[in-house]
């Protein structure tokens, strides 16, 4: 079953519950592949380009999070994390930091790197390699450690 497929059964089944915390959640998701969708590329929207999309999705409601919780508005910082909880389900299960570095190892062993000139080779593959599975930012972190 698609992504898209289990968005709608799961948006029916939110409507029925009138579960209206996970039906935000739900309806972003779906708006944001339908855009992917119909954004005129051509582009063929596959797993990993569904990833992507929930990744962003994510990232936005959390730099949303923050401003609200800076400016103490508990309310929208609220619907913020029912929504980032909602997301969330749909993506890959994160790898642990040490599943990740032990990753990331045998990637700068495979491509040899030994320096940090070689971070742009190494972060391009494991953005490929590790998809959905490990924040780009928390990757970046343990490629520089491991590169020193």
């Amino acid at each position: 079953m698609s992504l898209e497929e289990q968005i709608n059964q799961d948006m029916k089944a939110a409507m029925k519950a009138k579960d209206k915390a996970g039906l935000r959640g739900l309806r972003a998701i779906k708006s944001a592949l339908l855009m992917a969708n119909t954004d005129g590329s051509g582009e063929e929207v596959n797993e990993e380009k569904e990833i992507q999309i929930l990744q962003k999705l994510v990232k936005q409601r959390k730099e949303s999070l923050s401003i609200y919780e800076e400016q103490n508005r508990e309310d929208l910082a609220e619907k913020e994390l029912e929504e980032i909880e909602t997301i969330k389900k749909y993506l890959p299960e994160p790898l642990s930091e040490a599943a990740l570095k032990a990753k990331l190892r045998e990637i700068i062993d495979n491509l040899g790197a030994s320096s940090m000139k070689d971070m742009g080779a190494v972060m391009s593959n494991a953005n490929q390699t590790l998809a959905g599975k490990a924040d780009s930012s928390m990757m970046a972190k343990f490629v520089k450690d491991l590169l020193k």
